[in-house]
C-alpha cells in the first residue's frame, strides 16, 4: 500500500503532497523534511529506493521533479515505479511534456489525475486512455458549469 505521495523539485520545494496515513502536521513536515534531504543528496547513478523507517522509499527523478512514493517493505518496488512512470505518462499526455510550473499552476488537476490513478493508496486504474477520458469529461463540466454560472450573473437565464 502506498503510504504518501511527494513530489519536489531539485532544490527541495515540495509541489504536491498526497498522505493516504494519518498523521499530524508536524510529523508531516518532518518527513518530507528528511525524505528531501535524503533524496536530493544522493548521486544520479544511485538505487531509486531508500528504507526509511518502517517504509520502503521509491523516486524517480523526471526533468527537474523527483517523483517520490512510500511503500510498505513487502510492496514491490519495480511495480511502484511503473505507477510512478504511469503518472507522468499521464501527465504528459494531460499537460503535453509537463514540467514543473504545470504542477505548480495546475496544482488541482495534478491531484485529480493522482486520484483517477490512486485510491486509498491502492492502484484504481491502470488504463491511460480511461483516466484521461475521466478527466476529459470533468474539464467539459467544468466549463459548461462556468459558462452556466457567467449567463446567470449577466441575467441571461
Amino acid at each position: 500500500m502506498i503510504n504518501f505521495i511527494l513530489l519536489f523539485s531539485r532544490q527541495g520545494k515540495l509541489r504536491l503532497q498526497k498522505w493516504y496515513e494519518a498523521k499530524d502536521s508536524k510529523d508531516k513536515k518532518k518527513v518530507v523534511r528528511d525524505l528531501t534531504s535524503m533524496i536530493l543528496q544522493r548521486k544520479p547513478k544511485m538505487c531509486n529506493f531508500i528504507e526509511y523507517k518502517d517504509l520502503c522509499v521509491v523516486y524517480k527523478r523526471y526533468a527537474s521533479l523527483f517523483f517520490c512514493f512510500a511503500v510498505d517493505r513487502g510492496d514491490n518496488e519495480l511495480g511502484v515505479l511503473e505507477v510512478i512512470h504511469r503518472y507522468v505518462e499521464v501527465l504528459d499526455k494531460y499537460f503535453g511534456s509537463v514540467c514543473e510550473l504545470d504542477i505548480i499552476f495546475n496544482f488541482e488537476k495534478a491531484y485529480y489525475i493522482l486520484d483517477e490513478l490512486i485510491l486509498g493508496g491502492e492502484m484504481q486504474e491502470t488504463s491511460k486512455k480511461a483516466v484521461l477520458s475521466q478527466i476529459e469529461q470533468e474539464d467539459k463540466f467544468q466549463e459548461e458549469e462556468i459558462v452556466e454560472l457567467a449567463l446567470k450573473d449577466i441575467g441571461l437565464i
